[in-house]
């Protein structure tokens, strides 16, 4: 039996397959990413989501040859060290732990040279060359980046609200939208929702969807930030092909997460970006969800014991 865990800022889900990647079981928790909701609460999620999967599977955690857990939040040394430690008390014959993004590279590479935008709730692009090099660009969190992200994109429009209720900028649909979704009468009372101390940051990024569905609309305030948003996760896949030296390489990237829900509006200028300086790469769909790529990595490690021994 395989394990494949993708652990997020918003769910974690976990597939455990056979040999043949044929479906057994699947469980869906709450995040996992440990710098967002620290060690124990990602533990816990990662922890029910086996439970539920193997529950569904009729099997036990023993049974299980090889899992890959691929978490956001983990790409620093001392972060996946701290939490792959606290994984050992899930009970499992062997594991790997490495980053969500590594999951989705391999997705849709399966170890080859291309490579991977993701726009959930942060943003990252990560790649891998002919000559097998690693390099992602972003990544950086909310502080400091997640340019073109779900949460990046919601501050943008929440910026654009207190704007426009003040009289510093346009008027827009994006102050109605907010309204609902954040469940006040008035923009002027936005600030108390969204600094009230059960706000979680993972909410305040579900407003994204809201402002897609506007932007969609034809709010033209809208349309400029999730526009705005595809330029910049261009921009990382830029500096992650030139890293790699793949300007006149022809490859594939694919695109994942929520963000991609807005089609051409994001895509259009990210695409943009990426053949300014790549015209031989070839924006796709990804070809298997991120939990399948995390089982067939799986199954490589298997594949390397039965060839160690």
């Amino acid at each position: 039996m395989l394990l494949g865990i993708d652990g997020g800022g918003t769910k974690t889900r976990a597939l455990i397959t056979d040999a043949r990647f044929q479906v057994l079981g699947e469980g869906v928790s709450g995040p996992s990413n440990p710098l967002r909701v620290g060690y124990e609460k990602a533990f816990l999620a990662i922890d029910e989501a086996i439970s539920q999967a193997c529950d569904a599977a009729g099997i036990k955690r023993s049974q299980i040859s090889a899992a890959e857990i691929g978490l956001a939040g983990v790409r620093r040394p001392v972060v996946r060290q701290q939490m792959s430690e606290r994984l050992e008390a899930l009970g499992l014959h062997s594991f790997e732990l490495v980053t969500d993004s590594d999951i989705a590279l391999f997705g849709v590479t399966g170890g080859n040279a291309g490579m991977v935008v993701i726009a959930g709730t942060g943003s990252i692009c990560c790649g891998i060359n002919s000559r097998k090099r690693h390099f992602c660009a972003g990544g950086w969190g909310p502080l400091a980046g997640d340019e073109g992200s779900g949460s990046w994109i919601a501050r943008r429009a929440l910026q654009a609200v207190a704007q426009a209720s003040d009289g510093r900028g346009d008027k827009t649909e994006l102050s109605a939208a907010a309204c609902r979704y954040f469940k006040v009468n008035k923009s002027d009372e936005l600030s108390a929702a969204i600094y009230a101390s059960t706000m979680t940051h993972e909410k305040i990024a579900g407003f994204c969807t809201e402002v897609i569905n506007t932007a969609k609309a034809g709010d033209s305030i809208a349309v400029e930030i999730v526009r705005s948003a595809g330029k910049e996760l261009g921009l990382q896949a830029v500096a992650a092909i030139k890293n790699l030296n793949m300007t006149g390489d022809r490859f594939n990237i694919a695109y994942v997460g929520g963000v991609f829900a807005a089609g051409e509006l994001v895509l259009g200028p990210m695409s943009r970006a990426i053949h300014s300086v790549a015209p031989g790469a070839q924006l796709i769909k990804p070809q298997v969800l991120p939990t399948v790529a995390a089982v067939r990595m799986a199954m490589t490690h298997v594949d390397s014991m039965a060839l160690a021994g």
